[in-house]
């Protein structure tokens, strides 16, 4: 199955993301870092971490395949040696 976005680890992304508040729906940006890519098929999925308020490291897995994805916008691209960058998490860094 051909992947929906062209995003690779340690791209910085905004993902607009569908939410439903009562009847009532919403897109909301979650700006950050991939950190991470799991799984195959219609069960992958990518992590996206930053820097929330009070300096606060938030992560928030999403599935490829979701319909509640409105798109994925790359920011930055950048050239990583690592498949999977779980040490940022040590660093407590946003890298814009």
């Amino acid at each position: 199955m051909k992947d929906k976005y062209e995003i690779n680890i340690g791209d910085i992304v905004k993902v607009y993301y569908k939410i439903k508040e009562g009847d009532k729906e919403r897109i909301q940006p979650f700006e950050g870092v991939v950190i991470a890519k799991k799984g195959a098929g219609v069960s992958k999925t990518f992590m996206v971490r930053k820097i929330g308020a009070a300096k606060v490291g938030v992560e928030r897995i999403f599935p490829f395949h979701s319909p509640n994805i409105e798109k994925v916008e790359v920011v930055k691209s950048q050239k990583v040696r690592r498949a999977k960058l779980y040490y940022i998490r040590d660093k407590n860094v946003l890298q814009p």
